[in-house]
């Protein structure tokens, strides 16, 4: 979506960049929250189930974490299991830029019903049904489709062909960066539960 919503290809849609990106970044934050809400639910359901210890949902986070690193650094190969299926970019000339700004970001918020470039989209369903609640799971899921949807913002300068020429060869290199961000935040996440658990913290 970074180098098909930009002002440039807006303007010539007689779309508003202004008024799509709202539209795009706060679906997202919905769609991943909505998935939030299911995993951290049946969270719920499991823990009134089990009555995990806290000891042992930092150990299932920790492991979590490390199954995401390794996937993600490609260990098991160069692909991530997950559909493949791309969102429906007619709907740019079809519908209004809200409407498909909701649809697009709905849909990468929610993160599974689209190719999963990332092992982090399981490992958000992951904390989220170890946060236990619907809430909690639905934070976790809005703050993962807020973090999707930012780098839209990116595509702020490219009013002119030439600006989105240079983002679209910019767009590698930002995809580098985006991969190292996310494997650093795994590798955190990983650290954070480990050590909690090590030092017989809890799980709130």
């Amino acid at each position: 979506m970074l180098a098909s919503i930009t002002p440039l290809g807006e303007r010539a849609r007689g779309r508003r960049w202004g008024v799509t990106v709202p539209f795009y970044v706060g679906a997202s934050m919905l769609g991943g929250a909505a998935l939030g809400a299911l995993a951290g639910g049946l969270g719920h359901l499991v823990a009134l189930a089990t009555h995990p210890s806290a000891a042992a949902v930092l150990a299932v986070a920790a492991a979590l974490s490390l199954a995401a690193l390794a996937v993600d650094v490609r260990i098991f190969g160069d692909s991530v299991p997950g559909v493949h299926r791309q969102v429906n970019e007619n709907w740019l000339v079809r519908y209004r830029g809200w409407a498909y700004g909701v649809g697009f970001g709905t849909q990468l918020g929610f993160g599974v019903v689209t190719i999963v470039s990332t092992a982090a989209v399981y490992l958000m369903v992951g904390l989220s049904l170890l946060a236990g609640t619907v809430v909690g799971g639905a934070s976790v899921g809005a703050v993962f489709g807020l973090v999707r949807a930012l780098p839209v913002l990116l595509a702020a300068r490219a009013t002119t062909f030439a600006r989105l020429g240079a983002l679209h060869r910019s767009v590698g290199a930002w995809e580098k960066k985006a991969h190292g961000v996310t494997i650093g935040t795994e590798a955190i996440v990983g650290v954070a539960a480990a050590v909690a658990l090590a030092g017989g913290g809890s799980w709130s």
